[in-house]
């Protein structure tokens, strides 16, 4: 029964005209007030933040902040995919058949994760990764790869959260929730940033709106709230590092694997 009804309360609360209130305040000078009990709430690392925390006019400007200089480094190497997040792996491994197996013990369809893109043909025997952003991690997206935009698609959706009572008590949250996806051709094939509203707030945003093509590491786009970014390699195209694991922390700019040819 309790299930029962947190789930009917997470339904009624994803509507967008809530999101949209929440997004308000936190926008706005009155929700200034809040960032230090925010930051202690979270254990933030605020030493990080490229400003002083009296600098952030807003708690959303604070959440979406940016860091100093060097403290993500970024993986060197050739054909390297780094990740494009601060974040906790929710599941990462093979896709099989078009299928993304055992998200919190639920299956999710890639078809219906890109919106039936014509580019899902890619990725039906690919490799996945799902980061979960909390409260407290940097919310800002950058590119896994080096490489240029082949295309970018907004899919309108609901705002559920992506915590573990939403990802397990609610039905395809990555499916349902409002999606910003990249598609990223690098040299050795094409990688699908998947980037997944959550709630009360949902916005994502890209860093630069005029921007079509990247380098390992730079900015690409950032939630105005805590989220997850579902990262696709496509077919033949990746292999993991040996030692990840699911549950494991990883930061922006960490090594998820070596990019070769595509094996066909």
């Amino acid at each position: 029964m309790t299930k029962k009804l947190l789930r009917l309360m997470t339904e009624l609360s994803s509507r967008k005209w809530l999101s949209s209130m929440m997004g308000r305040f936190s926008h706005s000078r009155l929700s200034r007030g809040i960032i230090p009990t925010f930051i202690k709430s979270y254990q933030i690392p605020a030493h990080e933040a490229e400003k002083e925390i009296y600098e952030y006019r807003t708690l959303n400007e604070f959440f979406s902040r940016r860091l100093k200089p060097g403290m993500r480094p970024i993986h060197e190497g050739e054909h390297v995919l780094t990740s494009p997040v601060d974040a906790k792996i929710t599941a990462m491994g093979e896709i099989t058949s078009g299928t993304i197996m055992n998200v919190k013990g639920q299956d999710y369809s890639v078809a219906e994760l890109l919106n039936f893109s014509p580019h899902l043909e890619l990725y039906k025997h690919g490799y996945v990764f799902v980061l979960y952003l909390s409260p407290t991690d940097y919310h800002r997206i950058h590119s896994p790869i080096t490489g240029v935009k082949v295309e970018s698609e907004h899919i309108k959706g609901r705002c559920y959260p992506v915590n573990d009572f939403g990802m397990t008590q609610m039905k395809s949250v990555l499916c349902r929730n409002e999606r910003l996806i990249t598609y990223i051709k690098g040299a050795l094939g094409e990688v699908a940033v998947v980037k997944v509203g959550a709630m009360n707030v949902s916005s994502i945003r890209y860093d630069d709106e005029t921007a079509n093509s990247w380098r390992n590491g730079d900015p690409l786009a950032y939630f105005e709230f805590g989220s997850t970014v579902v990262l696709l390699i496509q077919d033949g195209a990746f292999t993991p590092r040996t030692d990840l694991r699911t549950g494991d922390h990883v930061r922006m700019g960490q090594l998820l694997g070596q990019l070769h040819p595509h094996k066909g």
